[in-house]
């Protein structure tokens, strides 16, 4: 006979629980096995007690598993967890940090709309919003990161949605992320935040007034490059409109994925302390060396928005980019150069990477466009990893020395 499964004590109490208990404990929910890890869900299909049942499914009647493209526990577990983690009513996971973004556009916006995005955005993002949103009627336009007044002047009647990425990438830009979220409300358009780079751990951009918040969990989320993912998080309002376009247009995170993600959740806090403190000791000490012209991060004294990073953020995360002499061919002599360091787009990794954006990841941008984004010939993107600082550092002198 068939009863009805109580988890009663199995499941923990997390009433009134901190960050760290949220990252290792929410959104688990033991199932009849009483394993202790995270269950992993590998179907692609659910059955029913019954006709009458397997259709209160389908039309959402009564809730429950339906179809692995848009429920399964596995992926729901990560969903409850980061939600949980940022402070959202409900999180929608996707299959990579463009699909979230992709979806959430989606869902939320229809042709007419107009959308404004920070110019310092990633270069596929900037590719997505200007190759294939505007095809379908969506209006888009860049304004700089750093400069309220230039978002005071950029709205329109029609503006549906605010997208920035803060920290940026790579420059480490900053946006008052609450000034920001002021004036969208007085507008009447969402604030969506890229919070990649800073992971909930470093901020959250929701209790700062934000609408909604996006991850590349392939990033730190995971934080050994072995997969893809994204989610959304923010109230179920907008989330029920995502999951509707998870349902029908189908760009589904695996449950595998979903289940090194929760793993990699465990860990965030102590893996983004690392990072920090080790990007922190590169970045004074890049500061100091000859061949270096400018170094972008938040934790030095000399970055502009020092003083609002340390108010809005708990860190100054793993990324750094700095500009060497010599322009292309310099920053080309410095990567080569390198022996330890990975030469890599990915970042969010325990191992170290090194990139010429330019010529990767905002490759596909026009010259304009990635002028006007501040990426020149002579810049180079680190993401810090988990080595020793000491070798790490005397790697980077090898590219110096190159110089």
């Amino acid at each position: 006979m068939t009863t009805e499964w109580d988890a009663g004590r199995l499941d923990s109490d997390l009433q009134g629980a901190g960050l760290d208990t949220l990252a290792v404990r929410a959104g688990q929910h033991r199932t009849p096995e009483c394993e202790h890890g995270e269950a992993l869900f590998l179907t692609s299909s659910y059955v029913y007690r019954s006709a009458a049942e397997a259709a209160a499914r389908f039309s959402g009647e009564v809730p429950g598993n339906v179809y692995s493209r848009y429920t399964n526990p596995t992926v729901r577990a990560f969903e409850e967890r980061i939600a949980a983690m940022e402070g959202a009513e409900q999180a929608v996971a996707t299959a990579s940090g463009m699909a979230a973004i992709l979806a959430t556009v989606m869902s939320l916006c229809s042709a007419g709309d107009h959308v404004l995005v920070s110019r310092s955005v990633f270069g596929a993002t900037v590719s997505l919003f200007d190759k294939y949103l505007k095809r379908f009627g969506v209006e888009v336009d860049y304004v700089p990161l750093t400069e309220p007044a230039a978002w005071q002047a950029a709205f329109k009647a029609n503006t549906r949605l605010v997208f920035v990425e803060s920290p940026s990438n790579p420059l480490a830009e900053l946006v008052d992320i609450a000034e920001l979220a002021q004036l969208c409300k007085a507008k009447g358009a969402l604030l969506v935040v890229d919070n990649c780079f800073c992971t909930p751990v470093l901020q959250q951009p929701l209790a700062l007034g934000a609408d909604i918040v996006i991850h590349s969990a392939t990033k730190f989320i995971d934080g050994q490059g072995r997969c893809l993912g994204g989610v959304v998080a923010g109230r179920a309002e907008q989330m029920k409109e995502v999951v509707g376009f998870l349902r029908t247009c189908g760009p589904t995170l695996s449950p595998f994925n979903a289940w090194l993600f929760l793993k990699g959740l465990e860990t965030l806090r102590l893996r983004m302390q690392a990072h920090c403190a080790s990007a922190q000791a590169l970045a004074e000490w890049l500061e100091q060396q000859p061949g270096v012209e400018r170094v972008y991060y938040t934790g030095l004294a000399s970055h502009p928005q020092h003083e609002l990073a340390k108010r809005q953020q708990k860190g100054f995360g793993a990324v750094l980019s700095f500009e060497v002499s010599g322009g292309k061919e310099g920053a080309w002599r410095f990567i080569d150069a390198t022996r330890l360091i990975s030469i890599t787009a990915n970042l969010g990794d325990s191992k170290t990477t090194i990139t010429h954006p330019a010529t990767t990841t905002h490759g596909r941008l026009s010259p304009e466009d990635r002028t006007n984004a501040g990426i020149r010939d002579s810049l180079i993107r680190v993401a810090v990893g988990l080595e020793d600082v000491a070798d790490l550092q005397a790697d980077l002198a090898r590219g110096l020395a190159a110089l």
